[in-house]
């Protein structure tokens, strides 16, 4: 009787992914290089001025706590549920008051879409907009965020000048008919990075410009509360009325942990931006949306960002005045009006990113400015943030950051 040999099959190996696994997007995608320096900033006896950081000894902290026990006590079941994808209803409903109040726009609650913070809203806006190798046009430099959230969907950029006045919105005409952008991309309060406002004739001249070829603009505004000095300057939505979606978010005047913010547009893109969001998540923290709800509640926001701005205001006068003391004649900066942020200009030649690696050795950190712009310049550029450090740290970075750039003298 034959007996049938049985092969003996081979151990499968280790499944391992590979490149090709991954869409290109996703395995082409750069780490941020801010979230990279602030594994340096992490180490003991570092001052940090990399992050965009609130101060979270600022933080309202005793309020918050209020507020979410007031929420689990009267809607702790309808808080900890699933919610509505564009978000909690008072909530929005506060949202456009607010932004109708201060833009001087006719805004309700159906023009509000809630948001996992403001990056988000980026997603959603690039989702919406952009196929590949469509262009956005921005400034020079402009926020990192954008970039990379634009960048996922294939976008290529445009990118302006900006003198002290923000974007040199009269010089794009020739790039609008050379590229046909799908949209316009700023940050005209206290920009990320610069710290630079636009000017009311510039936006009033891009809105007129987005009128005239049919492209929306979007108007992220995360800072236009915090000025403290200066005039405020009416914001684009309120200029641009629908063809502005304005971004907002409470992660810089509440708390970036509770992650929310918002889109403000008009009615008709609403029902698009809610179909992008739901494919990334149906709803977002429902419970946090009703913390910040009860914590905005009879004018506690005002005096909170009220104190914010007395503390940054300081922070930011700080800065100036050791940049003054401690930095050679040769390297020039901002001195922004409000916000979190100033940017620094070193010689034509020295290379921020090169001159990171003493100023860690110094124990200080800052952001390189190259990352922020689209076409590979501003390697002799850097943003420094004011808002999360102590006087007497910023005072100390800056002097220690004075000795590496001493070189440069």
């Amino acid at each position: 009787m034959a007996i049938e040999s049985k092969e003996t099959l081979a151990p499968p190996a280790p499944f391992k992914f590979e490149p090709q696994h991954f869409s290109p997007a996703a395995y082409h995608l750069e780490s941020s290089i801010i979230r990279d320096i602030l594994k340096f900033s992490n180490q003991p006896g570092v001052i940090s001025f990399a992050g965009g950081l609130p101060g979270p000894d600022l933080f309202p902290v005793e309020e918050l706590r209020e507020a979410a026990d007031r929420v689990l006590t009267h809607y702790g079941r309808k808080a900890l549920q699933y919610g509505l994808s564009m978000g909690y209803p008072p909530l929005r409903e506060f949202i456009a008051e607010r932004v109708a109040m201060r833009g001087g726009v006719q805004l309700t609650a159906d023009n509000i879409l809630v948001t996992s913070g403001s990056q988000q809203a980026l997603d959603v806006v690039g989702r919406a907009f952009l196929e590949p190798g469509q262009y956005v046009l921005c400034c020079r430099p402009t926020y990192l965020g954008a970039l990379q959230a634009f960048s996922f969907y294939g976008a290529r950029y445009t990118a302006v000048n900006m003198d002290d006045n923000g974007m040199m919105v009269e010089t794009i005409d020739p790039l609008i008919r050379e590229h046909r952008p799908r949209l316009f991309y700023v940050v005209p309060n206290f920009q990320n990075p610069s710290g630079i406002t636009m000017s009311e004739k510039r936006r009033q001249l891009l809105v007129q410009k987005a009128q005239q070829y049919g492209i929306p603009i979007v108007d992220d505004n995360p800072y236009g509360e915090l000025r403290y000095s200066g005039t405020d300057v009416p914001s684009i939505k309120s200029i641009g009325g629908q063809a502005v979606i304005q971004l907002g978010t409470f992660s810089k005047i509440v708390s970036p942990g509770l992650r929310i913010g918002w889109i403000a547009a008009s009615r008709q893109t609403m029902g698009v931006f809610e179909r992008v969001k739901q494919c990334t998540d149906l709803h977002t923290n429902e419970f946090a949306q009703y913390v910040i709800y009860e914590f905005v509640q009879n004018g506690a926001l005002d005096r909170h960002i009220e104190r914010l701005k007395v503390a940054y205001h300081a922070r930011r006068d700080a800065m100036l005045r050791a940049m003054s003391e401690f930095f050679p004649e040769t390297v020039t900066w901002t001195k922004p009006e409000g916000g979190l942020f100033l940017w620094v200009r070193l010689p034509e030649g020295a290379d921020a990113a090169e001159l990171f690696k003493a100023a860690i050795e110094e124990k200080v950190a800052y952001v390189p400015g190259k990352p922020f712009h689209t076409d590979g310049s501003g390697s002799n550029t850097l943003r420094l943030n004011f808002s999360n450090a102590s006087l007497e740290n910023i005072h100390e970075g800056i002097k220690r950051l004075g000795r590496v750039f001493a070189s440069l003298a």
